[in-house]
């Protein structure tokens, strides 16, 4: 859940991304995200939040589905939504191969009990894709300082940090496969500035990686191997071999 103040997070970050800014986070988030499934399997994916932007399209599952976060009502709809609360998924235990999470964690007043339902509902070796805001970016430090508009729509203070969702990941026996940071152009809101700090991409994943105002990571459910117990039979003794005694010929007197 949002804060109760204004329209829902969520929604206002839909609006958001049509902004020059938002279409900068949008195209660098695709990409990654892209990367991250195309080559993930199984029977069941889904993507939770923001359904009229398509983060499963490069992935070959053969059962794919968008849905609406329940604080989504002010969205666009697409053809087809499911409503859904991420703090209380509407999926079984442990039948879902892929999940995505664009932005969910932050809009939500409960993150860790959205990542628990993603634990629940995740087949084990199933994989989740989260993706959020740097609040120790050059965006997260414009945010908090004072006087100064915010560049996102999601307040510095709800803003999950890789390393705290790294810590939760671990709580609930999630394996960090890989992850990123991106967006490295200081606080602007036009498409021209922007293209003028283009350069800061390259510089800044080889120099300040952290400091991306961006993330996304992926992290795959483990489950520790069950070993089965059988009867207790007994050892069966193994024959004992005789020694066999070789003597000398006597020879005679």
């Amino acid at each position: 859940m949002s804060e109760a103040s204004g329209p829902p997070l969520i929604v206002e970050l839909a609006e958001w991304l049509g902004t020059p800014a938002g279409q900068y986070v949008k195209h660098w988030e695709q990409e990654k995200i892209n990367a991250m499934v195309a080559n993930v399997f199984g029977y069941h994916a889904m993507q939770v939040g923001l359904p009229n932007w398509d983060l499963l399209q490069a992935n070959r599952i053969p059962y794919k589905g968008r849905t609406h976060s329940y604080c989504d009502a002010g969205c666009p709809q697409p053809d087809v939504a499911l409503y859904t609360d991420p703090e209380n998924l509407p999926f079984d235990g442990q039948s879902i191969d892929l999940l995505i999470l664009p932005h969910v964690l932050e809009c939500s007043n409960s993150p860790h009990q959205v990542l628990r339902e993603a634990e629940r509902v995740l087949m084990p070796e199933g994989r989740v894709v989260v993706s959020g805001f740097n609040p120790w970016s050059l965006w997260g430090l414009h945010e908090r300082a004072p006087g100064l508009d915010p560049i996102t729509p999601i307040p510095a203070h709800m803003q999950v940090s890789l390393a705290r969702l790294k810590d939760w990941f671990k709580l609930l026996s999630f394996e960090v496969d890989r992850g990123h940071f991106g967006c490295y152009a200081p606080p602007c809101e036009t498409e021209r500035w922007l293209q003028r700090w283009s350069f800061m991409e390259a510089a800044g994943d080889r120099w300040w990686p952290i400091c991306g105002s961006a993330y996304v990571v992926s992290a795959i459910k483990r489950v520790a191997c069950v070993r089965l117990v059988g009867p207790n039979w007994k050892r069966m003794k193994r024959p004992v071999r005789g020694h066999t005694v070789v003597t000398g010929r006597h020879s005679g007197a």
